[in-house]
């Protein structure tokens, strides 16, 4: 991507400075293995309210550390999730008012190891997430790093990707997209297949929204280059439910898919971004067998 010269969102908290780690009684590594099987079981990173759950009643505690200890690549990293935040609130603000709205942006907390969310405890093994309740995406740098090592998922447009699908569940939230779709999965009761399916309408709709702003991104500043595109989908189809779990444990179960499939995350990116029409994304609306 070309960034240079672009600017810096201000909408950003930087936690990394402090390392966090679970009180006794808190998360613990027997919690962090939980997340992991969550993860495992179900093809992703449990939800922020999973990780709640699991550390009900506790806190994590953080203990300051000097924040020179960040590496060049984490400082560039640090940079570059900037810029896409502040891509983000320059689309997204166009975006509304062309719909008589007004947008306001989400905050980006940056942290590692662990962070405290309105939705409860995280620690980096929950991967990045929004919070509605506190209206904030929150990001451990380190999970670009192993989506290359882990998924073979690399690229800086893959990474602007996962910024800007957590964005998109900001816009959801914004547009009572968000809410509706959570109270009507609480109707059905967490994990019931009906549960999962709206899940997938959901992220595959954030998905779709990532794909818009990368469109009028690069409408307004230039900023796709060759592969860019290409480094997403590759992304996109590396975090499906049914690659996930066929990596995990070689089969699927298609009932616990909550994200939606390689093929599904790549049809709606791509509608996004060759559309770049807002408009154009209702997951709701057709019947689940033909997302």
């Amino acid at each position: 991507m070309k960034l240079d010269g672009r600017r810096e969102s201000m909408n950003v908290e930087d936690r990394r400075g402090k390392g966090g780690a679970a009180k006794a009684g808190g998360l613990g590594i027997g919690g962090i293995i939980i997340v992991g099987l969550i993860w495992l079981l179900t093809g992703k990173a449990p939800d922020a309210e999973v990780v709640q759950q699991l550390t009900q009643g506790n806190n994590i505690e953080y203990t300051q550390t000097d924040p020179t200890q960040f590496s060049e690549e984490d400082q560039e990293l640090f940079k570059f999730a900037k810029q896409i935040l502040a891509g983000t609130e320059d689309v997204w603000t166009k975006e509304f008012k062309k719909m008589g709205r007004t947008y306001e942006p989400p905050k980006l907390v940056v942290f590692s190891d662990a962070v405290n969310s309105a939705c409860g405890n995280a620690t980096s093994a929950s991967g990045p997430f929004y919070c509605s309740g506190d209206q904030c995406v929150y990001l451990d740098l380190e999970f670009f790093k192993s989506m290359k090592s882990q998924i073979g998922a690399d690229g800086d447009f893959a990474y602007a990707y996962v910024i800007a699908h957590e964005v998109g569940h900001h816009v959801q939230y914004l547009l009572g997209t968000l809410n509706a779709a959570h109270q009507q999965m609480a109707r059905y009761g967490q994990n019931s297949a009906q549960s999962n399916q709206i899940s997938v309408r959901l992220e595959l709709q954030a998905d779709f929204y990532a794909g818009v702003w990368a469109y009028n991104d690069n409408k307004m500043f230039g900023s796709l280059e060759d592969g860019d595109i290409e480094e997403a989908l590759n992304a996109a189809s590396k975090i499906g439910d049914d690659y996930l779990q066929k990596q995990a444990y070689g089969r699927t179960m298609p009932e616990t898919f909550n994200h939606g499939t390689s093929a599904q995350r790549s049809k709606w990116l791509k509608k996004g971004l060759y559309t770049g029409d807002i408009n154009q994304g209702d997951t709701f609306s057709p019947d689940y067998d033909r997302l």
